[in-house]
Formats: structure tokens, C-alpha cells, sequence
């Protein structure tokens, strides 16, 4: 997985993470942002850089979330797609 790729539609828009939660092994698909016209509040990251973890704001939670790369199963631009039943 290109890192740079997924920060770069962060920046851009809305992005869908598909990853599993740490604690539980659940995976969870997270709507976020780096884009401060799509997140209701002024997002300032001064400097982050870690080749671990990504740092974004869950716009499900409103509230920033960093997720480790190694869990992230997908990524996509948009919100997260609804299943088909």
C-alpha cells in the first residue's frame, strides 16, 4: 500500500479507511478527511510524519483517529459504500 497516495486524497477529500481495530481484531470502515471544507472544524496538523501510523479526522466520530497501516485492509475516495443485500 502507497501511503503517500492515501494522504494525498486525505488532503483532497472524503476517504474511506477499511481497517481492524487494534483492541478487538473488528474491522471497521472509517469515513475521513484532511480537507478542512469537508470537516465541520478547522483541521491543523503542523507536522506529523510516521511511517506506522496515518493520522485523520473520523468524520463518523468528529474527533481526530490515527490508524496503523499494518491493519488497514482498504482504502477508497468517497464515503463508505453501502452493501448490497
Amino acid at each position: 500500500m502507497n501511503t503517500n497516495d492515501l494522504i494525498k486524497a486525505l488532503q483532497k477529500g472524503v476517504v474511506t479507511i477499511v481497517f481492524e481495530k487494534l483492541d478487538t481484531g473488528d474491522i471497521r470502515t472509517m469515513p475521513c478527511t484532511l480537507n478542512n471544507d469537508v470537516a465541520d472544524q478547522k483541521l491543523v496538523v503542523h507536522r506529523y510524519s510516521s511511517p506506522d501510523t496515518i493520522l485523520c479526522f473520523g468524520l463518523d466520530v468528529n474527533a481526530w483517529r490515527d490508524v496503523r497501516v499494518t491493519t488497514i485492509k482498504d482504502w477508497y475516495e468517497g464515503y463508505p459504500k453501502e452493501e448490497v443485500l
